[in-house]
C-alpha cells in the first residue's frame, strides 16, 4: 500500500478539493493531507474565511482521507515525506516544478485542477455579491417574485 501526501489550505471546501482527494485515494493507498494553519496562511499573504480547526475537521471527515496533519511551513514537506514514508507527493498542476526537489525521496505528481472552480474565484464572486447594495438585491427579489406570480 502506497502512502500519498498533499497539502492545501482547503478554505471554502469545494468540488475541486473533493476531486483532488478522490483522485489521491484512487491511487490505492493511505492519503495524508497537510492543511495549512492560519499562521502559515498569514505568512503566505493568504486570508482565510474558515479557521484551521474547522478546515482540518472538514478534510479529516472526507472518506478519501486517512490522516490530516497541520502545515506550518514550506520547509516541512521534505521532513514529512521522510517521517510518513511517503511514496507519492501529489499536488495541483498549478504548482508544476515547485516540488521537484522531493523527487529523490518519492514520486512527485502534478495533477490537473478541476476546471472552472477555485477558492480564489469563489472569494471574488462572494466579494462581488456582497458589494451589491442591499436595496438593489431587495428590488431584484421583488421583480423575481412578480415574474413568478405572472407565470402562475
Amino acid at each position: 500500500m502506497k502512502t500519498i501526501i498533499t497539502y492545501g489550505t482547503f478554505d471554502m471546501f469545494h468540488i475541486g478539493h473533493l476531486n483532488l482527494l478522490e483522485t489521491l485515494a484512487s491511487m490505492g493507498g493511505r492519503v495524508i493531507v497537510g492543511v495549512s494553519t492560519d499562521e502559515f496562511n498569514e505568512k503566505k499573504g493568504k486570508k482565510v474565511l474558515i479557521p484551521y480547526e474547522q478546515r482540518a475537521r472538514i478534510v479529516k471527515n472526507i472518506k478519501f482521507v486517512d490522516e490530516v496533519i497541520p502545515e506550518f511551513s514550506w520547509e516541512q514537506k521534505r521532513d514529512d515525506v521522510v517521517k510518513y514514508g511517503v511514496d507519492i507527493f501529489a499536488i495541483g498542476e498549478d504548482w508544476k516544478g515547485e516540488f521537484d526537489f522531493l523527487s529523490n525521496l518519492c514520486e512527485v505528481k502534478y495533477l490537473p485542477r478541476t476546471r472552472d472552480i477555485s477558492t480564489t474565484e469563489l472569494k471574488k464572486s462572494l466579494k462581488n455579491f456582497l458589494s451589491i447594495p442591499q436595496e438593489d438585491l431587495i428590488r431584484a427579489f421583488e421583480v423575481i417574485e412578480l415574474l413568478r406570480r405572472d407565470l402562475e
